[in-house]
């Protein structure tokens, strides 16, 4: 949550009633827009909740370019099927592949786009680079 403080990340929680259901943050780019967290509470999933929070996300911003990375459906792993399910969900909702994709240790992420452009390593690695001025992870602090 620190990082909503220090960088231009546009994070919304969402409610049904008193109850959390899920939230985003987007961080808003001058040539697009980077869906980077989309959460529905594991309990909630697969009742439509998260299609309504994506449609909401589209609308406010329709007309620009936007970009999200998901775990690879095409890795072998343990949860291989709700990635594709994930991955079929996003394609459905008008999101395309961008044949670009990046590894962070053993996980791959596959980069996908919506919208007029193209997204490239240099593309990701801008964002990178913006994100490790504000940010930096430590897997031996876990």
């Amino acid at each position: 949550m620190r990082l909503i403080g220090e960088m231009h990340l546009d994070f919304t929680a969402y409610y049904e009633g008193e109850e959390l259901i899920g939230f985003t943050i987007v961080y808003p780019r001058p040539s697009f827009n980077w869906y980077w967290y989309f959460a529905v509470k594991e309990e909630l999933r697969g009742n439509g909740l998260g299609q309504q929070i994506l449609n909401q996300l589209i609308d406010k911003y329709k007309g620009q370019p936007c970009v999200l990375d998901m775990e690879s459906p095409r890795q072998e792993c343990a949860n291989k099927e709700q990635r594709l399910r994930r991955h079929a969900f996003y394609l459905r909702n008008g999101f395309r592949d961008t044949h670009v994709y990046r590894c962070w240790d053993d996980l791959e992420m596959t980069i996908m786009m919506m919208g007029p452009g193209t997204f490239t390593l240099q593309d990701w690695d801008e964002i990178v680079g913006e994100l490790r001025k504000y940010w930096t992870w430590d897997k031996n602090k876990e």
